[in-house]
């Protein structure tokens, strides 16, 4: 027999509770519990301090013009202290650009002390209502985020998000406002290779921040959160949703007027999609810079110095993407070793939500063996998503190296589930799982007459393994002297047909 509920018993313990000799024991407990979580952070205070980097990086920035580093016919190829960026001082950035940015990253950066309470507060709810992996309510201050740009790495720990904190009361307490703005609207990665606002301006509409409308830096204040995700090149749809989020942000904390709002809304942007495609000569760009670092110091860094190399931007590109084609092709061929992280995501969260597509921010994607993270998996398919937040859907010969992963009882190594993240590459309009190569190779293209060097591929990826395999890797030469040998042969009259006696020789001491 089932015993009716009646919320009036309910109350009545609760008012219980609250009597004696209850309410001391509960207060007894709350109380123990708040001693101990002040003890647990004030140790862990205290561990982190020491582990704490300085701020000189900060307070003593200096904005450094590039080495850059071209090819014979003109591609830039490398540049070092810039990073596609073009500095603004404070006073040049224009105030409307600056609006945008505090209206949708901290719109009380002006009057928090590095962390904002009620920014917090919201997302200690949104985690404890989502779990970690939802961070669309994010809690960062603009001077947390140059906190963990300029001091910190990205990785999801709460070690670094309480450095990140003790960090940023440190950099108010040295840095005025103004100036923290600054270093922020310089050096945030804003996508497609542009560091600050001024260069993402350049990179996305040609023009100089002082020329944009508000509909455009309403767009541009929308990229920090996730600049692959809503990259107004590469996701129009995504990046103009974004943007009306931004207008809508902008419009409530007064930075733009009804009028304004309005018209920023109805303005068709015109992104610029017609940049030149990037040739990949990071190995030599690093030869250049060591030797120009040898005999110039640290002023290379800061006099503005070009180099043009010998290499040629069409034959650098096409070894480039021979070289990986080569790597790519053998890796497809090895056995499945497992995906390369696990994330676990929320199981409510459904494939297009952007919080999966966040959990792969810090996550280094590449032009071929894009970065993914898998929301569904079977022996027969395989649905995951994309760092920009494109759902792909991988079945048949596209599984084929990942089965032993995929099977019911795979090993925890190389069991391929829900959060696992991989690595896919596209084949035409198909995808295939597969992994990062282990394998590394080299390739190098020489003008004979000249002795120019006009194609050189270190590795199948620099910012992966810097080591140049081309220039680095001493190996035994073994048969690759023979095309060399037999042409000087050839060049001193010995014929297909001349007899060579292979007798035993010496010449001097030597006796080959």
């Amino acid at each position: 027999m089932t015993t009716p509920f009646h919320t009036g018993s309910l109350v009545t313990r609760f008012r219980t509770l609250l009597q004696p000799p209850w309410r001391a024991r509960w207060l007894r407990g709350l109380l123990a519990l708040i001693v101990l979580g002040t003890v647990a952070v004030l140790g862990t205070t205290l561990w982190v301090l020491p582990q704490l980097p300085d701020l000189d990086s900060l307070t003593h920035y200096a904005p450094k013009q590039p080495l850059r580093v071209f090819t014979a016919d003109g591609v830039q190829i490398g540049g070092f202290g810039s990073e596609r960026r073009v500095y603004q001082r404070f006073d040049q950035i224009p105030q409307q650009m600056k609006d945008a940015l505090l209206a949708v990253e901290d719109a009380r950066f002006y009057e928090h002390s590095g962390i904002d309470p009620i920014s917090v507060a919201r997302a200690a709810v949104s985690i404890a209502s989502f779990g970690l992996v939802r961070r669309v309510q994010g809690g960062s201050t603009i001077t947390q985020q140059v906190a963990r740009t300029f001091l910190l790495t990205r990785e999801r720990t709460l070690t670094r998000k309480l450095k990140e904190a003790i960090l940023s009361l440190r950099i108010e307490a040295a840095l005025s406002k103004d100036q923290i703005l600054e270093l922020y609207m310089n050096q945030i990665y804003l996508g497609s290779r542009a560091y600050g606002f001024e260069a993402a301006a350049q990179t996305y509409f040609g023009k100089t921040l002082s020329a944009l409308s508000p509909a455009e830096c309403a767009m541009l204040a929308g990229l920090p959160q996730n600049p692959h995700y809503v990259n107004p090149i590469r996701n129009p749809e995504r990046a103009r949703a974004r943007q009306l989020v931004a207008l809508s942000l902008m419009h409530s904390h007064g930075a733009i007027t009804d009028a304004q709002y309005e018209a920023a809304k109805s303005e068709k942007l015109v992104v610029r999609k017609g940049v030149a495609s990037e040739v990949h000569a990071e190995y030599v760009a690093e030869m250049v810079r060591q030797q120009v670092v040898a005999q110039y110091g640290d002023k290379a860094y800061t006099q503005g110095i070009d180099v043009t190399t010998t290499l040629v931007a069409a034959e650098q590109q096409a070894a480039h993407q021979a070289l990986r084609k080569t790597l790519i092709e053998h890796t497809l061929r090895q056995p499945w070793r497992g995906p390369e992280d696990h994330e676990d995501l929320a199981a409510d969260l459904k494939d297009d939500d952007p919080a999966i597509s966040q959990v792969l921010a810090g996550t280094d994607d590449d032009d071929d063996l894009r970065a993914a993270i898998v929301t569904q998996a079977s022996p027969t398919a395989v649905t995951a998503v994309l760092a920009s937040g494109e759902v792909i859907h991988i079945d048949k010969a596209g599984l084929r190296q990942a089965q032993p992963g995929l099977a019911p009882k795979a090993p925890s190594k190389l069991a391929v589930r829900r959060g696992a993240v991989v690595r896919v590459l596209a084949q035409g309009k198909t995808w295939m799982l597969t992994q990062w190569p282990e394998a590394e190779g080299a390739l190098v293209s020489v003008q004979p007459g000249s002795g120019e060097v006009r194609a050189l591929v270190g590795g199948f990826d620099f910012s992966h393994n810097q080591f140049n395999h081309a220039t680095q890797g001493w190996r035994q030469p073994g048969s690759s002297f023979k095309p060399f040998i037999y042409a000087g042969a050839l060049d001193h009259g010995v014929m297909p047909d001349t007899i060579v006696n292979d007798a035993p020789i010496t010449m001097g001491d030597w006796s080959p």
